[in-house]
């Protein structure tokens, strides 16, 4: 038996998808686990088990796991797949050949500055090696990422723990060259192509989140505060009559604005230079 353990977040744009895509491209009798959290419970009609869960995509991962491993048996396999992940074709061929190398076969997204640890955007081991290792999906030990700095993510825990007991695995890259993009539309070997959108809210490199209109609010309003912060220091300091007119002109302007994008931004910086360099000493306090 085949458990496939996958979490849907707030869209249900990919279930249908995926589901479809397992059953046509797995020959193996094959169960489907799912969480389907601020989505239609409706969907579930595409799983054969549905967990109620809240949390992280980690944990949710590992209590999915947990749950699977009470059902299976020891020769079970266990397949980790993501919400926005699906098959093109059989990929039996490919989870035989490397489980009878290794205990785990999984992607590893080089592409993502060299990233080492395991992703569960697809990962195929069986009940018993998920037990004996534990597998644990958080995130924990740190590697070098961008910029030289040290860094963690998802499947940390588990390259750790393959390290220490000394589990060999298969690594399963990317196979098309020009993807799309950096992380996403990608061919993982010849059988899958994972990250085919974004499932929990995710983004194209070099941002972590797409901008909402939350979000686009949420930075206006910092930018406002800065900006006004940046008035009560000027504010703060005692100059000419020619500096105070041209604070209150400023101060206008930024008030005329809703979200403190000046077209004289620069200008308006020059200004506060200006006026900080000629402040007294007995500035008022804030």
């Amino acid at each position: 038996m085949l458990y496939v353990a996958t979490v849907h977040y707030r869209t249900p744009r990919w279930i249908e998808i995926q589901t479809s895509h397992l059953r046509r491209h797995v020959r193996a009798p094959m169960q489907i686990w799912s969480s389907l959290e601020h989505i239609d419970p409706a969907y579930g009609k595409y799983f054969a088990r549905i967990l109620d869960q809240r949390g992280s995509h980690a944990g949710k991962l590992n209590h999915m796991a947990m749950e699977i491993a009470q059902e299976a048996e020891a020769g079970d396999l266990v397949m980790f797949i993501d919400g926005d992940a699906f098959q093109i074709a059989d990929v039996m061929s490919l989870i035989e050949d490397g489980l009878a190398r290794a205990g785990l076969v999984a992607v590893r997204r080089a592409e993502n500055v060299n990233e080492p640890q395991p992703h569960p955007c697809f990962c195929v081991t069986t009940g018993r090696t998920w037990l004996e290792l534990p597998g644990d999906w958080t995130a924990g030990p740190t590697w070098t990422g961008a910029r030289g700095k040290r860094t963690t993510d998802v499947g940390a825990n588990l390259l750790r723990r393959l390290e220490l007991t000394s589990t060999p695995r298969v690594q399963v890259l990317r196979s098309n060259r020009r993807p799309r993009s950096a992380l996403l539309w990608h061919l993982r070997g010849r059988d899958l192509s994972p990250r085919g959108g974004v499932s929990r809210g995710g983004a194209e490199p070099g941002r972590s989140r797409p901008r909402t209109r939350a979000a686009s609010v949420a930075r206006c309003a910092h930018r406002r505060r800065r900006d006004a912060r940046g008035q009560r220091l000027a504010l703060a300091h005692v100059g000419t009559p020619a500096e105070a007119a041209s604070r209150r002109t400023v101060a206008a302007d930024l008030r005329k604005d809703p979200c403190g994008r000046l077209r004289s931004a620069v200008g308006m910086h020059e200004s506060f230079s200006r006026m900080h360099m000629s402040a007294r000493v007995n500035a008022r306090p804030l």
